[in-house]
């Protein structure tokens, strides 16, 4: 049997789930980010990033930098809050302006192989 939670029952309640409104409240309506942020980007707290200096930030802004202290990809920072990516590279961008975290982006295409190569690589897989 499921406890009933204290209090008046809304429709944008959900026992499970949350409350509904919650994403669109921590991103204060915003769904883009304020920079491109990849899922594999890494996100590094800086050092003496001052939180007290930033009082008016979410507990999950504080959150995000409390799991930054190591290279964390964004994605990952997702699932450790439970939030989705979109909310979550919203919020990496408001930390990102304020000076409190550094993204590092993936390596582009440059270390690649070229079409030659995989072409080759193919054509000796079919051989076989």
């Amino acid at each position: 049997m499921r406890a009933e939670s204290p209090g008046p029952q809304h429709e944008w309640l959900d026992g499970d789930a949350g409350p509904v409104v919650r994403p669109y409240t921590l991103t204060g309506g915003r769904v883009r980010p304020s920079v491109g942020l990849d899922l594999v980007a890494f996100v590094l707290a800086r050092r003496g990033a001052d939180l007290v200096a930033h009082s008016r930030l979410h507990p999950e802004h504080r959150r995000l930098v409390e799991l930054a202290r190591r290279p964390v990809p964004v994605a990952e920072l997702a699932v450790e809050l439970d939030l989705a990516v979109g909310v979550v590279r919203v919020l990496v961008g408001d930390l990102l302006a304020r000076g409190l975290v550094s993204v590092y982006e993936p390596a582009g295409t440059a270390f690649l192989p070229d079409d030659n190569i995989l072409k080759a690589v193919v054509n000796g897989l079919r051989a076989l």
